[in-house]
């Protein structure tokens, strides 16, 4: 009986585990025909559609570029969020609460794009009549503004669609645009620096972007139960340049006027602080404005990339190096008239009389006879005639030589990664080392000029030029990645020699007839040398009637602080030594913000041309950008400033003054919310400093003519300026 028992538990047991055997086998088989066959062998449903439209996304999260900031934290560059369009094309994405989600009237949507956009209509529909998903519409439809996303967006076209960009925007506009250079977004959508600081610095402003990774169906939607990986983006480091907003503005401002004035090819200069080498202000004309790319005629950086003659200028190092050798006596007596010259087996030259020297005689400017002079007055008056004698007969060239080695020239600077020139050196034979005592035949660059005269200007101590202040962490401002410090490169003159040269230049500016008198300011008092050079052409001789005309100047006289150097080529006219009006308003704008203009308190009593005491107050000019006009007004309010606001928009775009600039009592202060046009005030008894600020904040074409102030303008006052008009305003008293 047991034995029956037993044999039919076995027999159940073995049934059980066929049955289980059986069921996992099908169960197996069913996985297998699903994940192999791609079909439900219950439902005969396709699986293929689900399976194969399962995709992993990945979503990234763009990183934003670093900020670049003035001295002052004004802002020079930064990232804005702009918009970028999709097209939907895939007529089998699903609807939503019964609206289609792709573009099903192609040719309307084509027309709509076309106009808003200002593309081409055929193109527009070539894009959307691919078979494909979805589409882009190239560099038309990326970095769009929130205003044309939504004027696209009223439209509720099906199918159209936005995903979030970053475009880099330069609020100042054309502002040291040659040294900032500017970044574009790449095929990825990543801004990329392209020239200048931006690419220079790319790897400390460039973030890294995040991440999203996850799965979805054919339709789009996240598969339930995925793992899902998420990377935050890291914004880009904050980069802090020497740059003084105020003091470039003006800068630039001063380039277009002198390029109007002079129809000059090209004008360029810059500001440096004498002991420290922080450059406040650097530049050149014509330029560009980076958020537009247009009118780009030179992609290099003048001041460290293009090297040129620089006349008069470079006889200071000539007179440094006797003075530093102890062979100067500057009451000592020279020729003024001319020097001629002959030259032994070493090619160097010797002064000889005109008939020994078979024609090969050097003149003065305009061949002017000053008959016999003082070497001092040889530096003041820029003899040419006096520098061929002291470098050939007080030291020599080899020892001239060895001092423009010293000073830095024809060698880079290296600075802050920016591309140079190392400028060109003409010293073989005895015409060169002539010609380069009176700074012809060879070349430098004005990054050369600084780093030289800032021994000059100084204690003999000579610091190199730098433009990048500090690097920070952008989520943290008291996390300093990179710090400069002032980069002492060297002492080729003594501290009695620089004070002795000083006393010279101090006579080129101050003396009643003095070259470089026309830059005198009432502010303070300066010091400087004037230069006008001859400028090769292409077949390497020198162009009749054409000059480079520059000046080195120093302020304050009694105890230098800051250098200026400015320079512009042109056809030659008298002008290009008496006015001054470009230079002496940059001149000023420096003395104002670095106090150098004798009373610094901040209230002061003025006297009217009405014998009424007024209280002349001076304030900071608050940050306005982005805010409302209404908001800024009330800012304003008490300031006792004229406020024009131009344009019609309801937020401003750009100021002036800038922000933390100086402002007094009675300034003008302009603010601009629309850069395609304005209506025009009356300029009646403006200055030409005020038609500048207002020309240099709207970009507008000006053309200035005469001195004193307004008496007419070509528009008139209330008339709607737009793009393209040109102002002509006259002056007068």
């Amino acid at each position: 009986m047991k034995n029956k028992r037993k044999k039919r538990r076995t027999k159940t047991v073995s049934r059980i585990m066929i049955i289980t055997l059986v069921t996992i086998m099908l169960l197996v088989a069913d996985v297998f025909c699903v994940a192999i066959g791609k079909v439900h062998p219950n439902s005969q449903t396709d699986l293929s559609p689900y399976v194969d439209s399962s995709n992993t996304v990945v979503e990234y999260t763009k990183a934003m570029r670093g900020n670049l900031y003035d001295r002052n934290g004004n802002v020079i560059a930064q990232d804005a969020k702009t918009y970028n369009i999709v097209c939907i094309l895939d007529e089998n994405r699903p609807s939503i609460d019964g609206e289609i989600t792709y573009v099903k009237d192609k040719e309307a949507t084509a027309s709509a794009l076309s106009k808003i956009l200002l593309i081409d209509y055929d193109k527009v529909l070539a894009l959307l009549s691919q078979d494909i998903y979805q589409t882009e519409l190239g560099s038309a439809g990326r970095n769009l503004s929130k205003n044309t996303k939504d004027e696209i967006e009223a439209l509720e076209l099906p199918g159209i669609e936005f995903t979030d960009s970053i475009q880099r925007l330069y609020p100042n506009h054309t502002f040291a645009s040659n040294l900032i250079g500017y970044a574009i977004a790449d095929e990825n959508g990543s801004t990329v620096g392209q020239m200048g600081l931006e690419l220079y610095l790319d790897s400390y402003l460039a973030g890294q972007d995040g991440k999203r990774v996850y799965q979805v169906d054919k339709n789009g939607y996240v598969l339930p139960g995925m793992k899902e990986e998420t990377v935050s983006a890291i914004n880009g480091n904050d980069v802090y340049l020497t740059l003084d907003a105020g003091i470039q503005q003006a800068l630039e401002t001063a380039f277009k006027e002198t390029e109007q004035k002079f129809n000059a090819t090209s004008v360029w200069g810059g500001v440096m602080e004498i002991d420290t080498g922080k450059v406040i202000a650097w530049g050149q004309s014509p330029s560009f404005d980076p958020n537009s790319l247009e009118n780009i005629t030179n992609y290099n950086n003048i001041g460290s990339q293009s090297a040129f003659e620089p006349g008069s200028t470079m006889k200071t190092f000539d007179w440094a190096a006797a003075i530093n050798e102890g062979k100067y006596d500057g009451s000592a007596l020279a020729d003024g008239n001319e020097f001629c010259w002959t030259s032994d087996a070493d090619n160097n030259p010797s002064k000889t009389s005109k008939e020994n020297s078979m024609g090969a005689c050097i003149y003065n400017a305009s061949q002017k006879k000053w008959g016999t002079v003082t070497l001092d007055d040889g530096l003041v008056y820029s003899l040419n005639t006096v520098a061929a004698t002291i470098e050939t007969e007080y030291i020599t060239p080899a020892v001239y030589e060895q001092y423009l080695q010293d000073f830095g020239f024809f060698q880079k600077v290296d600075t802050d990664g920016l591309p140079e020139s190392a400028g060109i050196k003409q010293f073989t034979w005895p015409a060169d080392k002539l010609s380069l005592s009176y700074g012809q035949g060879s070349t430098v660059t004005m990054l050369q000029m600084f780093q030289a005269y800032s021994a000059i200007f100084s204690d003999g101590t000579m610091v190199k030029p730098y433009f990048v202040e500090s690097i920070r962490d952008p989520y943290d401002s008291s996390n300093v990645i990179y710090q400069a410090e002032t980069d002492v490169t060297g002492n080729p003159i003594t501290e009695e020699t620089a004070q002795q040269i000083q006393s010279i230049l101090y006579d080129v500016v101050n003396r009643s007839d003095g070259p470089a008198r026309f830059y005198k300011i009432p502010e303070c008092e300066l010091m400087g040398k004037t230069g006008t050079a001859e400028v090769a052409g292409n077949d390497g001789k020198y162009e009749a009637g054409r000059n480079i005309a520059s000046v080195m100047l120093a302020m304050p006289a009694d105890d230098p602080k800051v250098l200026v150097y400015y320079a512009f080529d042109a056809a030659y006219t008298v002008q290009m030594v008496t006015y001054t009006e470009p230079q002496k308003s940059l001149l000023r704008k420096i003395a104002q913000v670095y106090g150098f203009s004798g009373d610094s308190s901040s209230v002061t009593a003025v006297t009217t041309d009405q014998n009424k005491d007024v209280e002349l107050v001076e304030t900071q000019m608050p940050s306005l950008l982005n805010h409302t006009v209404d908001y800024s007004v009330k800012q304003l309010d008490g300031s006792n400033t004229q406020l024009t606001v131009l344009g019609g928009g309801r937020n401003v775009i750009d100021q002036y003054p800038k922000t933390s600039d100086t402002l007094t009592t009675g300034d003008r202060v302009f603010l601009l919310t629309d850069t395609s046009s304005f209506e025009m005030p009356d300029l009646t008894g403006w200055t030409r400093k005020d038609v500048a600020a207002l020309w240099s904040i709207t970009g507008f074409g000006f053309e200035l003519s005469g001195e004193g102030v307004v008496t007419s303008q070509s528009v008139p006052a209330g008339t709607v300026v737009t793009k393209g008009t040109v102002i002509q305003v006259v002056f007068g008293n």
